[in-house]
C-alpha cells in the first residue's frame, strides 16, 4: 500500500512521465488539446484529487521554470519586424485587453461589497492573462501570424500593468505609498529594461562568435541568461515571467528558429516543464468549493464572466479595427483568456495582505479551470483555420521535389553549412543530402574514412534540429565530377557550398573544383564563406547585378532572401547596381513580408567597388550572381567574390540561380553581351 501523498523522488518522477504519456494520447482519442489533459490529471493525482501527488517545493519548481518557458519561448518567437509593424495594433489590443475587464471587474467586485483596495486588485487579477495556449499556435505554425504577433506584444502590456497595479496595491496596504516608493519603482524598471535590451544582444553576439562551437554550451548558455535574467526582474519589482520574455525577445535574432538551439529548448520545454507547469495548475483546482458558500459563486460569476466578456471584446475591437478576420479574433481571445499562474500569485498575495478572503481564492481557482479549458480548446481549433488559409496560396507546380545538398570536408566550417542549409530547406519534406567525395588512388580508405566521420557529424548536427539528414559517399577522378554524379543521381535542385577564399590555382572565379562545377550543372547553386555565424548578423546586404530581374530564377532568390531575412530577423539592404529599383519594390509590394527594406542604387560597378569597404563583419552579403554566358552574366560578377574575400572577416554568400536546360554555361565565345547588361565594366 502506497503512502498519500507519495515521497519517494523517483516515483514521483515515474508518474508525472507516465501522465505526460497518457494525458495527450487519451485527449487525441477524445479530439481535444493535450494541455487540457495535463491540467485535468493535476486535479485528478493531486492534493485536491486522489492525493497522490502534493503540490511540494519540487512540483512549484519546475512548474515555475515551465511558466518561463513558456513567456521565453513567446520572446523567442516573437515575429519582431512583425511587431514593428503591428506595434499599434499590439498597444491597442494590450491596453483594451487590460482596462477592459479592470474596470470591468473593479466595479463590480465594489458593488458586491469589497474595499477599494481589494477591488481593484481582483479588477487587475482579471485584466491579466497567461500564454498557456501559445504552444499550441507554436506547434501549429502560426506563432508569426499578425493576430498571434499582436497578441504576444500586447501580452507585455496587460501583464506588467497588472504587476505594477499590484506592486502598487500592497504599497498602499502596507501604508508606504510616498515619492521615494514611485521614483524607485520607475527607475529601477527603466534601468532594468534598458540593462536587459543593451548587455544581452552584445554578450549574446559575442558568445555565440567566439565561444559557441558546442551545442551544451550554448544551451548552458541560454539557460543561464533566462534564468539571470527572470530573477533580475524580481530585483526590478516585476514579475519573473516578464523578464522571462524579455530575456526572449533580446536573444529573438541570435536564435534560429528551424535551428538545433531552438529545437533543444522547445524540446526541453514542452516535453518537461511546461507539462510540469500544466500539472501544477490542475492540483490547483478544488472541487469541493463549488459546495461551499454562496459568496464564492458570486466572485466566480463576476471573474469568470468579466474575464471572457473583457477578452473577448478587445479581441473584437482590435481585430474589428485593424480588419484582422473572423479566426484571427477569436485567436485573439483564445489566447488570452487563460488565467493561470499569474493569477494565483496575484491573488496568494492579496490574501497574505488581508485585502482577499477565501471566496476570492477558491473563485480564481474556479476561473481558471474554466478558462484553461476555454482557450486551449479555441487556439488548437482556429490556429489550424488560419494555418489552412495561409498555405491556399498558389505554388509552382513542379515534377522535381526540392532538394537540397551540402557537401562536407572540414568539420569546422560543417555547423555554419548546415545551419544555412536549414533556413534555405524550409518546410521541405525531402531530407537533407550531406555528401563526401574523396578521389580514387592511393589513400582513397584513409579518405572514406575520415569523410564517414565529418558525415556522421551531419547526421548528428541534423537530428538536434530535427531534420533528416541522408549521407551521401562518391569515389572519383575529380572532386567535381564526384559531385556532379552525385547531384545528378539524386536529383538535387539546390547545393550549398563553403569556400575558404583562397585561390590555388589561377581559375576565373573560386578554383578549379567549384568552376567545374558551375560550368557543368544548371541547378541553384550558393558558394558561402561564413566567418561568422550567421545567428550574429544584423543585416542582410543584396548584390544585384543588371539585367537579373529576367533570370528565371529571380523569384526563387527574391523568396531565398526573405526566407533568410525572416528567420534571421535582420533588415534588408539591396545595392543595385545600373538597373531599375522599381523592378525589385514590385517583388516586395504585393508580398506579406514585414521586414524592413532599404534600396540604394550604383550607376557602375566602379562606383560599388568603392563602397565595398564600408561592409562590416556584421554584415550578412548575398550576392546574386550568374554563370558565364547566361542573361545578367558581367564579368565583375567574377571579381566580386576575390573582392570581397580579401577583407577577411566578411561573410558572404553568392547565388547561382538555376539555368534552363538549353542554356550553354560553359563560356561567351563568340557570344555579344549587350551593353545594357555589361553596365559600365572598366
Amino acid at each position: 500500500m502506497l503512502n498519500q501523498p507519495i515521497t519517494d523522488p523517483v516515483l514521483i518522477f515515474a508518474i508525472t512521465m507516465l501522465i505526460f504519456l497518457i494525458a495527450p494520447l487519451l485527449m487525441a482519442k477524445l479530439r481535444m488539446t493535450g494541455i487540457i489533459g495535463l491540467i485535468l490529471a493535476g486535479l485528478i493525482v493531486g492534493p485536491n484529487g486522489l492525493g497522490l501527488l502534493e503540490r511540494d517545493q519540487t512540483i512549484l519548481l519546475l512548474s515555475t521554470v515551465g511558466l518561463l518557458f513558456i513567456f521565453f519561448i513567446a520572446g523567442l518567437e516573437m515575429d519582431l519586424d512583425g511587431f514593428k509593424k503591428n506595434r499599434h495594433s499590439s498597444l491597442t489590443f494590450g491596453t483594451l485587453s487590460f482596462i477592459v475587464p479592470f474596470i470591468l471587474g473593479s466595479v463590480a467586485s465594489y458593488f458586491i461589497g469589497y474595499p477599494l483596495l481589494a477591488a481593484i486588485l481582483i479588477g487587475s487579477i482579471i485584466g491579466s492573462h497567461t500564454l498557456l495556449a501559445f504552444p499550441i499556435a507554436s506547434r501549429l505554425g502560426v506563432s508569426k501570424n499578425r493576430a498571434v504577433t499582436t497578441t504576444v506584444g500586447g501580452t507585455m502590456i496587460t501583464d506588467t500593468a497588472a504587476f505594477l497595479i499590484l506592486a502598487i496595491v500592497a504599497g498602499a496596504a502596507n501604508g508606504i505609498i510616498n515619492a521615494e516608493f514611485w521614483i524607485t519603482m520607475i527607475v529601477s524598471l527603466i534601468v532594468y529594461v534598458l540593462a536587459v535590451f543593451l548587455i544581452i544582444p552584445r554578450l549574446s553576439r559575442f558568445f555565440f562568435r567566439t565561444l559557441g562551437s558546442e551545442g551544451n554550451s550554448e544551451f548552458a548558455f541560454v539557460m543561464t541568461v533566462l534564468f539571470i535574467t527572470a530573477f533580475g526582474a524580481s530585483l526590478a519589482g516585476i514579475e519573473p515571467i516578464i523578464g522571462g520574455f524579455l530575456a526572449g525577445l533580446a536573444m529573438n535574432r541570435f536564435i534560429v528558429e528551424h535551428g538545433t538551439l531552438m529545437n533543444r529548448i522547445k524540446f526541453v520545454g514542452n516535453s518537461i516543464f511546461i507539462p510540469f507547469f500544466l500539472l501544477s495548475v490542475g492540483m490547483l483546482v478544488d472541487l469541493k468549493v463549488l459546495f461551499t458558500e454562496v459568496q464564492t459563486w458570486k466572485v466566480a460569476a463576476i471573474v469568470v464572466t468579466f474575464v471572457i466578456l473583457g477578452k473577448f471584446l478587445a479581441a473584437y475591437i482590435t481585430g474589428k479595427f485593424y480588419g484582422y478576420s473572423k479566426a484571427e479574433k477569436i485567436l485573439m481571445f483564445g489566447l488570452t483568456v487563460p488565467q493561470a499562474a499569474a493569477t494565483l500569485a496575484a491573488t496568494l498575495v492579496g490574501y497574505d495582505l488581508g485585502l482577499l478572503d477565501e471566496a476570492v481564492v477558491n473563485a480564481m481557482i474556479i476561473k481558471i479551470l474554466i478558462t484553461c479549458l476555454i482557450g486551449p480548446y479555441l487556439v488548437e481549433k482556429y490556429s489550424k483555420v488560419i494555418a489552412f488559409l495561409e498555405e491556399q496560396k498558389p505554388q509552382k507546380s513542379s515534377a522535381t521535389p526540392e532538394r537540397l545538398m551540402v557537401p562536407v570536408a572540414n568539420p569546422k566550417t560543417l555547423p555554419s553549412l548546415l545551419d544555412l542549409a536549414f533556413i534555405v530547406r524550409g518546410t521541405s519534406k525531402e531530407p537533407l543530402y550531406a555528401l563526401s567525395v574523396a578521389q580514387s588512388g592511393e589513400g582513397t580508405s584513409d579518405s572514406l574514412a575520415r569523410a564517414e566521420k565529418v558525415l556522421n557529424h551531419a547526421v548528428s548536427y541534423g537530428a538536434g534540429a530535427e531534420i533528416p539528414v541522408q549521407t551521401l559517399t562518391r569515389v572519383d577522378q575529380s572532386i567535381s565530377a564526384g559531385m556532379m554524379r552525385a547531384m545528378e543521381e539524386t536529383r538535387i535542385t539546390t547545393a550549398v557550398i563553403g569556400w575558404n577564399g583562397k585561390l590555388s590555382t589561377p581559375q576565373r572565379i573560386f578554383g578549379g573544383v567549384l568552376d567545374h562545377l558551375l560550368e557543368h550543372t544548371r541547378q541553384t547553386v550558393l558558394v558561402t564563406k561564413l566567418e561568422s555565424p550567421i545567428n550574429t548578423m544584423k543585416r542582410l546586404v543584396v548584390i544585384v547585378p543588371s539585367g537579373f530581374t529576367h533570370k528565371p530564377g529571380f523569384y526563387t532568390a527574391i523568396d531565398m532572401i526573405k526566407t533568410l531575412s525572416r528567420e534571421l530577423g535582420i533588415p534588408i539592404h539591396y545595392m543595385i547596381i545600373n538597373d531599375d529599383i522599381e523592378w525589385y519594390k514590385k517583388a516586395y509590394r504585393t508580398s506579406k513580408a514585414n521586414t524592413t527594406i532599404t534600396f540604394e542604387k550604383f550607376d557602375s560597378w566602379g562606383v560599388f567597388h568603392k563602397e565595398i569597404s564600408l561592409l562590416k563583419r556584421d554584415d550578412l552579403i548575398f550576392l546574386l550572381s550568374a554563370r558565364r554566358g547566361t542573361l545578367a552574366w558581367n564579368p565583375n560578377l567574377e571579381d566580386a567574390p576575390r573582392l570581397l574575400a580579401k577583407n577577411t572577416v566578411l561573410s558572404f554568400i553568392v547565388l547561382y540561380p538555376p539555368e534552363d536546360e538549353h542554356v550553354d554555361t560553359r563560356g561567351t565565345k563568340g557570344m555579344e553581351v549587350p551593353k545594357a547588361v555589361l553596365g559600365s565594366y572598366e
